[in-house]
């Protein structure tokens, strides 16, 4: 078991928890199946996933816990070029770290940024992943929402007091409780993640179940995203936002669910 190693993708630094769950307690065999999991925007591996429980909660179910720190975020390389944060480049950072790690295929669970980055994944390298949850994103997914520079302008701000636009505030107060380097997050925000297309969803056949709060105005209809792939599935978390879905009982039992289904 590792915690908290890195390597070098594309000349950054991706900092990682590589996790197996005892075989005793969980009864699972010598070759626990692997699952990936990828943080949402201003969060890190241990914020999004470790402080909320999933790392015990996926052990449990004898999966192997694979969590990186997108660059950008965590204890990650943090660089300030918004070039360095194009998705493919993102997504390549992962399957550097499957390779890395000498992992040949796994199934996918992204929150947000990450499920955006699952959904590119899947769709560019769909031989390394075998099931994917797409959490904490929906139909906006297909279109130009905007916002972006909104966000990358607000954590560029001196201070949240000079922040006006609602939802870059949003995002500036989030970034500070995270003790985040906010010059390396604007530089993120500032290349916006293109759209996806329905050609593209449509061409994955990977079994897919999109995930969104009930009450999360930002993403969009999970169900209407999860109607474009050939094998996708949604579920509406009830009364949860955007901010309030991944620690949700809700959350958990379908991501379970679904990959005792679907999962490796």
């Amino acid at each position: 078991m590792t915690n908290g190693e890195s390597f070098a993708a594309a000349d950054v630094r991706i900092t990682y928890d590589d996790l197996v769950p005892d075989r005793e307690a969980s009864g699972v065999g010598s070759d626990p199946a692997p699952v990936v999991l990828l943080h949402g925007f201003a969060s890190s591996r241990r914020e999004n996933w470790r402080e909320r429980g999933w790392y015990e909660t996926l052990l449990a179910e004898g999966r192997r816990v694979i969590a990186l720190d997108c660059r950008g975020h965590g204890e990650s390389g943090k660089p300030r070029d918004p070039e360095a944060y194009e998705t493919a480049t993102m997504a390549d950072d992962v399957v550097a770290l499957l390779d890395h790690l000498e992992v040949e295929e796994a199934d996918l669970l992204g929150y947000s940024m990450g499920g955006r980055l699952s959904l590119e994944l899947l769709a560019a390298h769909p031989e390394r992943f075998n099931a994917g949850v797409l959490a904490g994103i929906g139909s906006a997914s297909l279109s130009d929402t905007g916002g972006s520079d909104a966000i990358a302008d607000a954590l560029a701000a001196d201070d949240l007091e000079s922040v006006s636009n609602p939802i870059g505030r949003r995002f500036r107060r989030f970034a500070e409780t995270t003790d985040n380097d906010l010059e390396a997050l604007s530089a993120c925000a500032r290349q916006r993640t293109p759209p996806a297309d329905w050609e593209t969803v449509a061409g994955i056949d990977t079994p897919v179940s999109v995930v969104a709060g009930e009450r999360d105005g930002l993403v969009g209809d999970p169900r209407k995203l999860a109607d474009g792939f050939p094998n996708g599935e949604a579920v509406v978390v009830p009364d949860a936002d955007h901010l309030t879905t991944v620690p949700d009982d809700a959350f958990e039992e379908a991501v379970v669910d679904f990959l005792e289904r679907e999962g490796l």
